[in-house]
């Protein structure tokens, strides 16, 4: 499953940036609807599967600040 969403996640990420690039480079009446499908690819497709896929397994206590983990950098810069 997790191998799906990363090829998903570059297949999406391409065809997005693809869509940009291609609404600057035409010269159409649908280039700014290009451009802006593009943009709503990676903030609402993109973005979101690629922060699923990188913070799955991680545990969110150990990027917050507790009092336990100032302690824990208190104690580090001490040992320095």
């Amino acid at each position: 499953m997790i191998r799906f969403i990363k090829i998903f996640t570059g297949i999406a990420f391409f065809a997005s940036l693809a869509s940009i690039i291609c609404g600057f480079a035409i010269d159409a009446e649908y280039s700014q609807k290009l451009i802006g499908l593009g943009v709503v690819g990676l903030f609402f497709v993109v973005f979101p599967l690629f922060s699923y896929y990188r913070w799955k397994d991680k545990n969110l206590k150990d990027y917050m600040i507790t009092n336990e983990n100032l302690e824990k950098m208190r104690n580090r810069e001490k040992k320095r």
